[in-house]
């Protein structure tokens, strides 16, 4: 016996006050950064600016949940399928159309609405198609053996190789990461036996570590051919192990990062007493810039909020009862969790600076975008679960 409720009776309203509160510390922090950035960015009202994509982003919620999830998997591969010419049009189409930024070919003009990234549509594309290849092989091979276990593992990886290789190419090894973020997550939850999954971490670390030896030993050989000869991207490996020696240039965001939140210490500056100067302030290292004014505590409080975001999504994802929509929810937490922790850390010093933004509250509008259209299929899953009255 089912508890019948409609989809309006079922919106997590717990979800969306989570996400009203970052979309305040979203505003007040760009903001505040607003008087730091260059006399190029001045006048610039940024912080309205990112209302108006939340605004935007609120109507893509209403209308991503007005789609019942399952036309979603109906729609998988087309979805695909746009996504990877929108990745190869970069590659193809003339520098008029696309743009290139700190050495990545990333973006689409788009004139006066500013620039386009379709990575950031790979991403939630990349959630729909893996979880139903999951799904569907689930419901053909319920037995779960091993070589079902080893065909699954082919099926993701022949469906991720085209979109990552396009990635690479651009480069762009923070949505990289990203994606294989979302393809770990959703393995962890798929059934997949941990006798294949441990051998595969293994390997994933050993060649980790392979990956730091070459950077150390042979940095001519790591920059021809790993790099391609990128040395923008070398560069964020010398900022990062060693960002002191390297201050001048490659460790200047770093430097400036970690004094910044340095400079914060327990219960920060104060609002918009803003000291230490942070390049892409209102984007990439805009938890710095929180850290500087509400130090350790407001610092604390950003990442609780996240805490209680991803908490709340692994709540609904086990809730749900259709596997299809659990495999949803895991992508999208994994794609969020990956990035706060990557942005985070790389702003401590943690991890390598990769121009990943912090979700919902860096400045970016394809970037906001994307984050409320996956936490719209976070909720879309919730509104359309059946309660039974003896579960």
């Amino acid at each position: 016996m089912t508890n019948e409720k409609s989809p309006q009776q079922q919106i997590d309203y717990t979800l969306i006050f989570i996400l009203f509160l970052l979309a305040i510390v979203s505003t007040l922090a760009i903001n505040s950064a607003e008087t730091t950035l260059p006399e190029v960015l001045q006048g610039i009202n940024f912080s309205m600016k990112q209302i108006q994509w939340y605004i935007i982003g609120s109507m893509a919620v209403v209308v991503t949940m007005l789609i019942d999830y399952d036309r979603f998997r109906q729609l998988s591969w087309y979805l695909y399928g746009f996504g990877l010419l929108l990745l190869l049009g970069l590659e193809v189409l003339p520098e008029g159309i696309v743009q290139t930024i700190k050495g990545a070919t990333s973006w689409y003009r788009l004139g006066p609405l500013g620039n386009f990234q379709p990575s950031e549509l790979m991403k939630i594309i990349m959630i729909i198609v893996l979880s139903k290849i999951i799904a569907d092989h689930r419901e053909k091979y319920p037995n779960n053996t091993v070589g079902d276990d080893f065909l699954l593992i082919g099926k993701l990886a022949a469906t991720a190789a085209p979109p990552v290789l396009l990635l690479v190419r651009q480069p762009d090894m923070g949505m990289t990461m990203v994606i294989c973020a979302i393809i770990a997550s959703l393995i962890l939850i798929s059934g997949i036996k941990w006798r294949i999954i441990l051998p595969a971490l293994f390997t994933v670390l050993f060649s980790v570590g392979a990956f730091l030896l070459i950077f150390f030993k042979f940095p001519d050989f790591f920059l021809k051919y790993i790099l391609r000869g990128e040395v923008y991207q070398l560069n964020r490996f010398y900022g990062w192990l060693n960002p002191y020696e390297y201050s001048g240039e490659q460790g200047f965001q770093l430097v400036k990062s970690l004094m910044a939140i340095g400079s914060g210490q327990l219960d920060g500056k104060g609002y918009q007493n803003l000291e230490v100067y942070l390049p892409e302030a209102h984007t990439d290292f805009i938890f710095a810039v929180i850290s500087e004014q509400f130090g350790f505590i407001g610092g604390s409080v950003v990442i609780s909020l996240f805490f209680l975001l991803i908490y709340r999504m692994i709540h609904i994802a086990l809730e749900s009862n259709d596997p299809f929509g659990s495999y949803l929810c895991t992508g999208v937490i994994g794609m969020i969790t990956f990035q706060v922790f990557q942005n985070v850390g790389m702003t401590i010093g943690l991890l390598p600076i990769t121009g990943l933004p912090l979700p919902f509250v860096s400045y970016g509008g394809s970037s906001l975008a994307t984050y409320m259209v996956a936490i719209a299929i976070v909720l879309n899953v919730r509104s359309r679960t059946r309660k039974y009255m003896f579960d």
